[in-house]
């Protein structure tokens, strides 16, 4: 994963960082045991809680490569194979950065 797709959530998630929202909500990054990765980001309470997501479910030709993103519960959740964090974590930004 690339520093800057590391510094990009880390600044999203500052951004977000307000004295309230941190001790209600967050980031969390899990491990799938088939195997993978599991994200789930809080949306309440910031810019993106009443954007518009298109769900995203990419199943390449390799067992371990796809990934799904989509939202749910004012939450965004991607799980995705256990080489395609980077592709989850970019596909959160670019929505989240480029807001309408």
């Amino acid at each position: 994963m690339s520093t800057d797709l590391l510094q990009r959530i880390q600044t999203w998630y500052l951004a977000q960082c307000n004295g309230d929202w941190e001790h209600s909500y967050g980031v969390k990054l899990e491990t799938l045991d088939n195997p993978g990765w599991l994200l789930h980001i809080d949306l309440r309470e910031t810019e993106l809680e009443s954007r518009t997501f298109t769900p995203i479910n990419i199943q390449r030709n390799e067992e371990n490569d796809w990934f799904q993103c989509r939202i749910e519960s004012n939450q965004f959740y991607a799980a995705c194979g256990p080489l395609n964090l980077s592709e989850i974590l970019s596909c959160f930004l670019d929505w989240a950065e480029h807001a309408p």
